[in-house]
């Protein structure tokens, strides 16, 4: 018994040994941070004037009067839409072609990944320079003989343009992952599809999506999260303008902290953003069961 029961102490000595690190690490960056800001959004918090002060909920009750942060919630509502919908879309669309036994394939796979693990401001400032009213996106429209406009000065299309170069960022890392969960759809299905008068399209709606709809849920909220959380982007290329309309709710929370230096303000605007990003993430998890495979 007493042999039994040192090799249960012994067992449970390594199981917490081994999830230490990790928890430690959760508490140290997660959540002893995350009561810090807490903390920091119940102040009026000026670095520069050296004041700390006690101001309970009056940084939330501000939000509710706040213009700029209506107009930062409603840039990242623009944004999240056009990223998501365009990233997820493409991303598919590339993997089902890149799927095929074709010629060149690889040459293409490496092509549309290597922007992933580009330096994102490199990305960005090359971007830059493209999208200038004399850059080369420009440049080649001119050479069709159409007149480009100065993508990052008007509103509309400096939204565009953000979404575009986000886009391309990352699109070839859900392309990798949709491509890994197309190529583990059973063969057999699809023959036995085929042989049953399905067509390619039928074949796809009724086979392919619902046995990669896993990935789908996972890439959906890997989109979702990262629209939430964009900003070297926005500051390289438009810097939150032309006016407020690139001005999304990272950036604007950035202004509050970092040029305006209202810390509690800003720490209140964070807690919002992690509030946003848990309740989406949540309902993604939740509606699961309606359209994951073999989800219950």
């Amino acid at each position: 018994m007493a042999t039994a029961s040192a090799a249960v102490r012994r067992d449970w000595l390594v199981g917490y040994t081994m999830v230490a690190p990790v928890v430690l690490g959760s508490l140290a960056f997660v959540v002893l941070p995350l009561g810090m800001v807490v903390w920091y959004s119940l102040h009026e918090w000026n670095v520069l004037a050296n004041t700390f002060t006690f101001v309970g909920a009056e940084n939330y009750q501000r939000m509710a009067s706040d213009p700029g942060l209506g107009d930062a919630l409603l840039a990242t509502v623009w944004f999240s839409i056009g990223l998501v919908v365009v990233n997820i879309a493409l991303a598919l669309l590339l993997a089902v072609l890149l799927n095929q036994k074709l010629p060149g394939t690889t040459t293409f796979r490496t092509f549309f990944f290597s922007p992933v693990v580009v330096s994102l401001v490199a990305w960005t400032i090359v971007w830059s320079f493209l999208l200038q009213a004399d850059g080369g996106i420009n440049g080649f429209l001119s050479v069709l003989g159409a007149e480009g406009p100065n993508w990052l000065r008007h509103p509309t299309t400096a939204m565009i343009a953000v979404i575009i170069v986000q886009v391309f960022k990352n699109v070839g890392l859900n392309m990798i992952l949709f491509l890994a969960a197309l190529q583990g759809v059973p063969e057999e299905l699809q023959e036995a599809a085929r042989l049953d008068g399905a067509g390619a399209w039928r074949r796809f709606r009724s086979i392919t999506l619902p046995l990669i709809s896993p990935t789908i849920l996972l890439v959906s909220i890997i989109t979702i999260v990262g629209s939430l959380e964009v900003f070297a982007q926005i500051d390289v290329l438009t810097g939150g303008g032309p006016g407020n309309s690139t001005t999304v709710l990272v950036y604007y929370l950035y202004q509050q902290a970092f040029r305006f230096n209202e810390f509690g303000y800003a720490s209140a605007l964070a807690v919002l953003l992690f509030l946003i990003v848990l309740v989406l993430t949540l309902l993604q998890w939740q509606s699961r069961k309606r359209w994951v495979f073999h989800e219950v």
